[in-house]
């Protein structure tokens, strides 16, 4: 999968995926594989929800996992589109086995 690759120090995560950039911290992690495999796990998300929904349902999951979890990391770890992202960013394969909308099965 394409993108255009942008490195920032100014990052607050290792990297971020804004379709179709992929923003790195630093170009040590620019070069990382399982988290370029998760970033694109993200594009993927990204672009079944036209971006746009995936952005809302994305801090709408952030927001409730917030009010239920009251910690940032354990609301951020449990959003859905993260769940899938990190349970499968080890799988080579993962993107040419992927079902459409996979995130659904982490809600």
């Amino acid at each position: 999968m394409k993108y255009w690759s942008v490195v920032t120090s100014k990052l607050p995560a290792q990297a971020m995926a804004l379709y179709p950039f992929m923003v790195f911290k630093n170009h040590t992690v620019e070069k990382d594989k399982r988290i370029i495999r998760h970033e694109q796990i993200h594009f993927r998300q990204q672009i079944e929800l036209l971006i746009v929904f995936f952005y809302v349902l994305y801090l709408f999951n952030y927001l409730a996992n917030l009010l239920k979890y009251r910690n940032h990391e354990e609301a951020y770890f449990n959003i859905c589109f993260e769940r899938e992202a990190y349970r499968n960013d080890h799988n080579l394969h993962y993107l040419t086995e992927r079902k459409l909308f996979a995130w659904k099965n982490m809600i």
